[in-house]
């Protein structure tokens, strides 16, 4: 019996010698039946057949709620005449308490529009009271399971369709192609998504050259994945360009996007890092705003190095209250500069804690200085999730933007 329920257990045998395709695997069914010898019959029905069913018998509606409330039954069998829900209200009730269950209905001699009403409701199948032989039996409720185990997956394939889709666009938003009015810019751009490819993170980029010739880049991450992060990316990367597009720079131009971002985000725990670089024609130097994003890489000849410029707490860490002062970036002739987020250095080395870090991803970066821009990004990247292939890959989404423009 069912503890507290009153359900009984019946397990079928099945036939000597039968050889079957799931002998190995016994299919669970609850059998929703008020009247005992319309129970006995299924009994019997499964004792007979060639599949070994383990059976479990509720008499009621509300009997069936409290098995169902603590197990998940490969089908359920279900009367239409139950004390406590009658007709297609049953077939919602089950639909309602166990959604991924496939659903046989029983009916009776005379209702066999019933069934197919049921059938229609949701139910993968039907069947009439006493008219039904072991073997067919035995077929109707394993192709009930796959039945529903397909109409499942042809859910799940568009939804996961429909993600990607959304996911794209997404994409779109987050790294465009860069906005540049002359030549002698050199932009190397790259995204990689992490491990949880379905979980579009927050990491954007954008590159801007205005009417006078400033070259404006900008690179952030915004904390946590999903696609209110994703979404929050793209309206910070919008309205950065819209700002630089307006001539706003600078920490004025950070307070905008702190103001935007504490309009958007959905909660209130939710911050991102950024940094923005202003290069003026003429100038060996860049105007570096650096809003809680870690330092920068700065490659002259065949030399790189780690910098972190002053700078100020990410967006959204103190509403109101922070202060985003320019770093003046020596930039002479010949060198470049590389923009990125945190997923390109958090990533495991091994399948213990350890990660590449900082200074991992600097002596990678040492490793190749001698390549041309397009060759160092791409080995750079490489290395990072080949360094992290035991632990499944990068974890984390990885935006990278390499600039030379004198």
């Amino acid at each position: 019996m069912i503890p507290g329920t009153g359900a009984a257990e019946l397990v079928s045998t099945t036939a000597a010698g039968t050889e079957t395709a799931w002998e190995h695997w016994e299919p669970s069914v609850l059998l929703v039946e008020d009247d005992p010898g319309d129970a006995l019959l299924v009994e019997e029905l499964v004792a007979d057949g060639a599949v070994k069913m383990r059976l479990r018998w509720a008499r009621s509606m509300t009997e069936a709620t409290e098995v169902l409330a603590t197990e998940t039954p490969d089908c359920v069998l279900l009367d239409l005449h139950l004390p406590d829900a009658h007709g297609l209200e049953a077939v919602s009730l089950v639909q309602g308490l166990a959604e991924q269950v496939a659903i046989v209905v029983l009916t009776g001699l005379a209702e066999e529009q019933t069934g197919l009403a049921a059938v229609a409701a949701g139910a993968q199948d039907y069947l009439v009271k006493g008219r039904v032989e072991p073997e067919l039996f035995g077929r109707a409720v394993r192709y009930a399971i796959q039945r529903k185990q397909t109409e499942q997956a042809a859910v799940a394939l568009q939804a996961g369709a429909l993600q990607a889709q959304e996911n794209a666009r997404l994409e779109r938003g987050l790294l465009p192609r860069p906005l540049l009015r002359a030549e002698g810019v050199q932009v190397v751009a790259r995204y990689r998504p992490g491990r949880a490819q379905t979980l579009l993170g927050g990491d954007f980029y954008d590159i801007v050259q205005s009417a006078d010739g400033t070259l404006h880049a900008l690179i952030g991450d915004v904390s946590g994945h999903g696609p209110d992060e994703a979404a929050l990316g793209v309206a910070l990367r919008i309205a950065w360009r819209t700002l630089v597009l307006s001539g706003i720079t600078g920490a004025q131009q950070m307070a905008r996007l702190e103001e935007l971002l504490m309009a958007e985000r959905a909660r209130d725990e939710v911050f991102a890092t950024l940094v923005t670089l202003a290069a003026v024609p003429g100038e060996q130097r860049a105007h570096v705003v650096r809003a809680g994003h870690h330092g920068l890489l700065r490659r002259t000849g065949t030399d790189v190095e780690w910098v972190e410029v002053p700078g100020g707490p990410a967006l959204g860490m103190v509403p109101g209250g922070a202060r985003w002062p320019t770093a003046h970036l020596p930039v002479p002739a010949g060198t470049s500069v590389m923009l990125f987020t945190d997923g390109l250095f958090e990533g495991h080395v091994s399948r213990g804690p350890e990660r590449l870090g900082e200074e991992g991803l600097l002596a990678l970066a040492r490793e190749g200085a001698a390549l041309d821009a397009e060759a160092f990004v791409d080995r750079l990247i490489e290395k990072a999730e080949s360094l992290a292939e035991a632990r499944g890959g990068l974890a984390d989404d990885v935006a990278v933007v390499h600039l030379n423009w004198n």
